[in-house]
């Protein structure tokens, strides 16, 4: 079962975490969001790749919600000796992430070919596919201007309301992106943001790539990041309200009606089934909170389940 899963942030790490410990190895591919990308310190910096490869790798540190286990510090304290700015913190591991990465760019590797070598290091066998080779910025615009994503999401802390989100940049899929997509028996949209970390992958091409598959009968599979009307991580829930949707289940669903084949929520949010039905998508209830590795691949299990 050739499965592609479309992730960004905690969440859809999760889950892709999950789909590498239950599928055989060579089965899975990850397509991930750049939009979150930026730089620092002259350096790429990708928090959503290096979220599903920390994760892959068994590196991510859980505590924190965010980088390497392990991590210490000296480099970001010695960065904040000289005066530079500091608010977005990056551990010494992975400053050395970001510095490999960078050498690979400016040595004229396009973002793939760039990416790959680090995952197969750190004994990734799935590949994390960036979403597009060339820079694609998330921007917001909250009552005082556009920010770019990571002012918004690591400075400010999410505290701005979200007035409208665009996506800056060359939203073309790689060739890699493109044969995953439609070598796939399953399409698995993870438990992400729908806005800003699944709505860059389906801003431009992909969408269509997915939908082709979709009217193929193949399984375009969403699952929603919303559980009792909150997102149990970030900022989703308050965006979604903020942009015009409803913060639930339901909501989510909304989003993903003209794309997604089925559609996977939480328990809690049975009575939503119903509504989601009617809007043309096959439901399935389970527990999709993933508390930890058990619950990661649990839900993996259940959502393969529901389509094979």
């Amino acid at each position: 079962m050739r499965v592609v899963a479309l992730a960004g942030g905690t969440g859809g790490a999760k889950l892709a975490d999950g789909l590498q410990a239950v599928l055989p190895p060579g089965d899975l591919t990850v397509v991930v969001n750049t939009g979150d990308d930026t730089e620092r310190h002259g350096l790429l910096v990708m928090p959503d790749h290096d979220a599903v490869l920390y994760m892959l790798a068994g590196r991510f540190d859980f505590e924190r919600g965010w980088g390497q286990v392990g991590e210490t510090w000296a480099v970001m304290d010695g960065l904040a000796e000289y005066g530079e700015e500091a608010w977005f913190r990056l551990g010494d591991r992975d400053f050395a992430t970001h510095i490999a990465r960078t050498a690979r760019i400016r040595d004229g590797q396009g973002l793939t070919r760039a990416v790959r070598p680090l995952q197969v290091a750190l004994g990734v066998t799935t590949p994390i596919l960036p979403m597009a080779d060339r820079p694609v910025r998330t921007q917001v615009r909250t009552d005082d201007g556009w920010l770019d994503f990571q002012e918004y999401f690591v400075h400010q802390r999410q505290g701005p309301e979200v007035r409208e989100v665009r996506f800056d940049g060359d939203l073309e899929p790689t060739a890699e992106v493109v044969a995953a997509v439609e070598a796939a028996d399953v399409v698995v949209i993870g438990p992400s943001n729908p806005i800003v970390s699944i709505g860059p992958i389906l801003a431009g091409p992909v969408r269509d790539l997915v939908a082709a598959r979709a009217r193929a009968d193949i399984p375009v599979v969403a699952v929603s990041p919303i559980v009792g009307g909150v997102a149990l991580k970030g900022p989703a829930d308050r965006m979604l309200l903020s942009l015009g949707h409803e913060s639930s289940a339901r909501g989510v669903a909304r989003i993903y009606a003209d794309l997604a084949t089925d559609f996977v929520l939480d328990a809690i949010d049975a009575d939503q089934e119903p509504d989601i039905g009617a809007l043309g998508m096959r439901t399935h209830v389970t527990d999709t909170v993933m508390a930890d590795a058990a619950g990661r691949d649990r839900l993996a299990r259940s959502v393969l389940g529901f389509v094979s």
